[in-house]
């Protein structure tokens, strides 16, 4: 009668022998597992402890096989493959970008250099290329812009654009997509929406590290857009204390500013000449000065693209 460690040992010797027999059925049933297995040069008696991770892998790699972008990507993780490695002797898996995702994310790692506050998505992926250019009355802007992207040099003082127009006719679009063109040549840029980032300021009032790194990026940040200025509600804080500090700071340093209104600058410093307190017409004329000597006015009367 046999023992129960003899029994124990065949057992054993039986699952092995059907481990080995089902791992050698799935290397010669499968090329690509094959190859995976080749490639790895690890004993068999090691590489069949991950079997089903192996399979997993070569059925990743047989989707990517016929994949003709990112967006029919079939594997568990879209632009990621399922692969092992040899990590200190040891197999291991993850997850590693296609070439697919690579190139995505190569396309994509400009915006690394842009800080948007709360923009909506065709701003953050304005582009040169698709500005309008039958419209006659943006010429004179476009060639502007353009001659500013040949031309720019950080820190050199050069002038932004402020550019006036009425509601909806691309203005914001325009500028972003001027910005976004300097960020692809590594110059780090801000899009900021500028009645909403004023709000967002009063509530980090508390916390003073929140509040802090704002205001510090905003005054020290390469190039800084500031849309839709002059729809704020006006206040002598957001005057004096936030736009005429960053003004004054981006000013001293020689950094581009560029605005955006519904306003001319003359019916701006209306805009400032008046807060709750009253008429205050030479602090209003202080931050206009400032505004001139940063930029050149520019007006865009256009058809209204957001009807």
């Amino acid at each position: 009668m046999k023992g129960i460690k003899e029994v124990l040992n065949e057992t054993y010797n039986l699952n092995q022998d059907k481990l080995i027999e089902d791992y050698d059925k799935a290397i010669e049933s499968n090329s690509t597992l094959k190859k995976v297995v080749e490639n790895l040069n690890l004993p068999k008696s090691y590489l069949m402890k991950y079997t089903t991770s192996l399979e997993e892998t070569a059925k990743e790699l047989k989707n990517c096989k016929h994949c003709k972008n990112i967006l029919e990507c079939k594997n568990s993780y879209p632009g990621y493959v399922f692969y092992p490695d040899i990590l200190s002797d040891n197999l291991v898996f993850d997850y590693v970008p296609c070439k697919y995702k690579k190139e995505l994310d190569k396309k994509n790692k400009y915006k690394e250099n842009i800080y948007l506050f709360d923009v909506p998505k065709e701003i953050k992926e304005a582009s040169m290329k698709n500005i309008d250019i039958n419209d006659p009355n943006r010429f004179e802007i476009i060639k502007w812009l353009k001659n500013f992207l040949d031309t720019y040099q950080p820190k050199s003082g050069m002038k932004g654009l402020y550019l006036n127009g009425n509601f909806g006719c691309g203005k914001t679009y325009l500028i972003s997509a001027t910005l976004n063109e300097l960020a692809k040549k590594n110059h780090k840029v801000a899009i900021i929406y500028y009645p909403e980032l004023l709000r967002s300021l009063k509530e980090s009032f508390g916390n003073n590290d929140t509040y802090n790194e704002k205001f510090r990026l905003l005054k020290t940040v390469e190039v800084l857009l500031i849309d839709d200025i002059g729809a704020e509600t006006m206040t002598e804080w957001s005057r004096d204390e936030v736009l005429g500090n960053i003004l004054q700071h981006r000013s001293q340093e020689g950094l581009t500013t560029f605005f955006t209104s519904n306003l001319t600058i003359k019916d701006l410093e209306e805009h400032f000449g008046t807060t709750t307190k009253g008429i205050d017409r030479v602090k209003a004329k202080r931050i206009i000065e400032r505004i001139k000597q940063l930029t050149t006015e520019m007006t865009l009367v256009s058809e209204n693209k957001r009807k």
